[in-house]
């Protein structure tokens, strides 16, 4: 039941070339940079990524973007991810771009054996009549396009199909987590590390804190530990290094005026 692995490195050791990963984080928040940098060194490549966005500011899955190693996004989101924009325009990345919210239960469908289900989310728009740009051809056309979905009606509204995701890898990261899996997550990483989690077959968890069993209430726990294969323990400096993706300063109030 220890599901403890020594070092990032030896966790990834199995990834091969053309694995699917499912990968948790929202924005910068609950990335798991130090197993993406592990996979980065391992020297992985042909990669298909199923993850809210790409990576940002050099970290995260840009890291492994910009050396050419991923081949298709699943995600909702491009943002100001210029590298993952100019790769998906050049024709040199496959890109499926779906509703935020039907991401993450396609993923959480997957961990829950749910095979497909019916959603609103996108029904009258490319994304249930098919026609959205998965790959340009580099000149400005499309190369492949999103074929079109079952479109069904349930009392008088039309909802569209989407297939669960099953991935052959996750990698998430948890603020706490113990030698069996329980992992325990903050905030907005708590948004898509959880639905990663559960739809990677062989799952595999950063924590910033590692615990033994039983120290974590079983009423805090945020994902229990079947759906997690192996537990990489981050030292103090790894669990330190968080980015700011904006960061905002107030401005001070003019000396001798009041703010009301």
């Amino acid at each position: 039941m220890d599901k403890v692995v020594p070092t990032a490195a030896e966790a990834v050791a199995d990834v091969p070339d053309g694995a699917s990963l499912a990968v948790g984080g929202f924005g910068l928040s609950g990335v798991p940079n130090v197993l993406i940098q592990a996979l980065y060194e391992r020297g992985a490549g042909g990669l298909s990524v199923v993850s809210n966005n790409c990576g940002a500011m050099e970290s995260g899955l840009a890291v492994l973007l910009a050396a050419g190693r991923i081949a298709r996004v699943t995600g909702s989101y491009i943002g100001a991810n210029k590298e993952f924009a100019r790769q998906y325009l050049a024709g040199e990345l496959e890109v499926e771009l779906i509703p935020q919210g039907t991401l993450a239960e396609r993923l959480r469908a997957g961990g829950a054996g749910i095979p497909a289900f019916y959603t609103p989310a996108g029904v009258g728009t490319q994304v249930a009549e098919g026609g959205l740009p998965w790959r340009y051809d580099g000149d400005g056309g499309v190369a492949l396009a999103s074929p079109p979905k079952e479109v069904r009606e349930f009392d008088g509204v039309e909802y569209v199909l989407e297939r669960a995701i099953r991935t052959d890898f996750a990698l998430v990261r948890a603020a706490k987590g113990d030698r069996h899996g329980n992992l325990v997550f903050t905030k907005s990483s708590r948004n898509f590390n959880p639905l990663a989690a559960m739809a990677g077959t062989v799952t595999i968890a950063e924590v910033e804190e590692l615990v033994e069993p039983g120290e974590i209430d079983p009423d805090a726990v945020h994902l229990p530990g079947i759906f997690v294969q192996r537990v990489v323990a981050l030292t103090p400096e790894q669990a330190a290094d968080k980015k700011i993706e904006k960061r905002t300063v107030s401005t001070p109030a003019a000396r001798g005026t009041e703010s009301h």
